[in-house]
């Protein structure tokens, strides 16, 4: 087989083409082909669950994202800046969208990763092809990007999301970006709307994921290279100076997210503090950290979703990795007429991976391999364009190019697809990192939370003793052991944890709601309601705090307050269906029955199988004679719970008042069948067989609920 490259020079779009054995292939063909393979090449991802480490917080237990793209769901993505330390107003409305259309149903959500991927993946063909008129060095690039087995944590993992959508932004301002350029060579006046669509692409893609402030570097680089704008005037020194002052708008967009970005993590408690991590432990595993993720690229292998930070590298090590970090550079920098693809990719890798480089330390983990998602491109451009001048005069060049090519994209599609089988649900996920990494608090911790939730809590306890071994002030760690061992009834131990954790954080809000919810277990609901307050106080929007606060002053008596809880839930969470229908409890405690009919009529909306919520409709029906509504909602309960027996009473109950005395005592008897030892549900079966058969029979008045 004969491959033809098609030309350097850049040539205008729609004119590309790939040429093998005397045919010739569109570029849309190819990126459509692009497409359908990392589509194919993916789906496994679709039978892949939430799992429990940040999917919470971005989607699963996120009221605003679960509610779907409500008006009031779109100020909070706007405005937000807690909820997961990011402010990024795209993404939380993309993942709004995909509960809008896929509910919770995780293959959904995986579904739109994937095809933001894929489409990712044609682009970088398209964009790079645009700049090149390399063909086949395009194509390459972009499937070992598409395919590398180090994308599979940005497109598996549905928090990722802000990694796929951004960098979609990053690859469409590049297109606008180089569609401008060519217009204004040609001094065409439609450079001003390409210049103002690139600016729009790198907003939308800022509010994305605040990475993208390093994109006004990046194009300056394409101005060295491959656009070589430099040349297109007189003087170098006023080209340079043209080309600065044009990035003028972006560089002041990319400092405000930062700052913004800066100021939200900090916030959010996700910047790690000075005294905890110091700046020579982070510009030690800075520098190692560029030399590890090359290592991931070449050799992918042992990759796991947390690598935790070792606090120290040895100093020999870090000094040979500065070193060396300084030697490529220099060396590239001094070849970079002869090579300037070489110094441009280095570049573009070392400097769009400064953000994530820890040098400010977000988060624990030392590095990460969805922080390579953009940074690789960088390092695809230098071997690609390495390999091809190396291979330029040999005779076979073609087909050595094109054989190697393909034997490293099989063998990133075999090794993708084995990684992709390690992120099929949380347990997977972190028993795999613990087998391939070392002290690893974090993935012990949610191992136990996956274990804790599929109710193996003696395994779970164990789980958070190790990473509390590792990491004694991993407050996380407490709070869930403290639950854990409550599952057990080990009350006063897990009040110790609970208060551990508010010792190491001590504005720590969801600890204290844990030992008010163990106060209010124990009847101790004054305790209770000190710990929910002092919870408000940390965190006055905190809705979980509103609403446990609620439940105890109702235990309490005090009604009204506790109506003043629920309300305030409602304000901040209008989907809550809990709040809604612990509010209409609380109405018809204060009389207030059609207001309370209204909120269980709220909650089955919002929550259909709602027995509970059905159940009291149900009763405060029958207070307002609306008997066949009543019926109803009391069936109802039953189909959601055959088993549920006040249901059945109280459905007996109405149905005799209503005439059908066979329907009630069949009522009556299957409570009867349910518990066979319970007095009062013979009494009542006796009690309508003998009405029954009376002429003025009575029925028996509803339970209670």
């Amino acid at each position: 087989m004969r491959i033809l490259v098609t030309k350097s020079n850049p040539t205008p779009a729609g004119k590309f083409n790939f040429a093998v054995s005397g045919l010739r292939f569109p570029s849309w063909q190819i990126a459509i082909t692009l497409v359908l393979v990392t589509v194919a090449l993916y789906w496994p991802a679709m039978r892949c669950d939430f799992i429990n480490y940040d999917d919470p917080d971005y989607v699963t237990a996120n009221f605003h994202v679960l509610g779907g793209l409500s008006w009031e769901n779109v100020k909070w993505a706007f405005s937000n800046t807690e909820q997961a330390a990011y402010w990024a107003p795209l993404m939380w409305l993309s993942h709004m969208l995909d509960c809008q259309i896929f509910g919770l149903n995780p293959w959904g959500h995986h579904l739109v990763n994937v095809l933001l991927h894929a489409a990712n993946t044609a682009l970088a063909f398209l964009v790079f092809q645009r700049m090149t008129g390399a063909t086949w060095r395009s194509l390459m690039l972009a499937a070992l990007f598409g395919m590398h087995p180090l994308r599979v944590e940005s497109v598996a993992w549905i928090t990722e999301r802000k990694d796929v959508l951004s960098t979609l932004f990053w690859l469409l301002t590049m297109w606008a970006y180089v569609r401008y350029v060519e217009t204004a060579r040609e001094r065409n006046t439609k450079c001003k709307f390409w210049y103002a669509a690139t600016l729009m692409m790198f907003v939308c893609g800022l509010m994305s994921k605040a990475m993208l402030v390093t994109l006004p570097c990046v194009l300056l680089l394409l101005d060295y290279w491959p656009l070589r704008r430099i040349s297109d005037f007189r003087f170098p020194i006023s080209g340079l100076k043209h080309l600065l002052l044009e990035k003028i708008p972006f560089f002041a967009l990319a400092a405000a997210a930062s700052v913004v970005t800066f100021v939200v993590q900090k916030q959010g408690g996700a910047v790690v503090a000075a005294d905890m991590l110091p700046f020579e432990a982070r510009v030690g595993n800075a520098l190692i950290s560029y030399f590890r993720y090359l290592g991931k690229m070449f050799w992918p292998v042992d990759m796991a979703v947390f690598y935790p930070h070792p606090g120290h590298w040895p100093l020999m090590e870090v000094l040979l990795a500065g070193a060396l970090l300084c030697g490529i550079s220099g060396l590239l920098f001094m070849t970079r007429k002869r090579h300037p693809h070489l110094l441009m990719g280095w570049l573009w890798f070392v400097g769009t991976l400064v953000p994530v480089i820890q040098l400010v330390q977000s988060g624990g983990q030392a590095m990460a391999d969805r922080f390579t998602y953009v940074p690789s491109l960088g390092v695809l451009i230098m071997v690609i364009g390495g390999m091809y001048e190396l291979t330029r005069s040999w005779r076979f060049q073609k087909v050595v190019f094109a054989a190697t090519g393909s034997a490293v994209i099989i063998l990133c599609l075999a090794l993708t697809r084995e990684q992709l089988t390690y992120w099929q649900d949380s347990e997977t996920l972190f028993r795999h990192a613990l087998k391939v990494t070392e002290n690893n608090y974090i993935a012990h911790k949610a191992l136990g939370d996956a274990l804790n939730d599929r109710g193996q809590t003696d395994e779970a306890i164990f789980q958070y003793q190790e990473a509390i071994r590792i990491n004694p002030d991993f407050a996380d760690a407490h709070i869930n052991f403290g639950n854990a061992l409550l599952k057990k009834g080990q009350t006063n131990e897990a009040i110790s944890e609970f208060q551990t954790a508010i010792r190491l954080r001590p504005k720590d809000a969801i600890a204290r709601i844990d030992i008010g919810n163990v106060l209010l277990k124990k009847g101790q609901a004054d305790g209770a309601i000190s710990q929910y307050q002092e919870a408000i106080q940390l965190k006055p929007d905190y809705a979980d705090a509103h609403y446990n606060l609620g439940l105890a002053l109702f235990r309490k008596g005090q009604i009204d307050e506790a109506i003043d809880q629920y309300q305030q839930v409602i304000l901040s969470r209008p989907d809550d269906a809990d709040a809604r229908a612990s509010l209409g409890i609380a109405l018809v405690k204060k009389g207030k029955i059609r207001e309370a009919i209204s909120q269980y009529q709220e909650a089955i909306r919002l929550k259909p199988d709602y027995a509970d919520a059905h159940f009291n409709l149900g009763n405060a029906l029958v207070n307002q004679g609306q008997t066949a509504g009543a019926i109803r909602q009391y069936q109802e309960v039953i189909r959601i719970n055959p088993n549920d027996t006040d249901a059945r009473i109280n459905l007996g109950a109405v149905l005799f008042n209503q005439g059908q005395p066979d329907a009630a005592i069949r009522q009556f008897q299957e409570v009867v069948r349910l518990k066979p030892d319970d007095a009062a549900a013979q009494n009542n079966l006796a009690e309508a067989l003998r009405l029954k058969n009376e002429s003025n029979a009575q029925a028996p008045g509803p339970a209670k609920p």
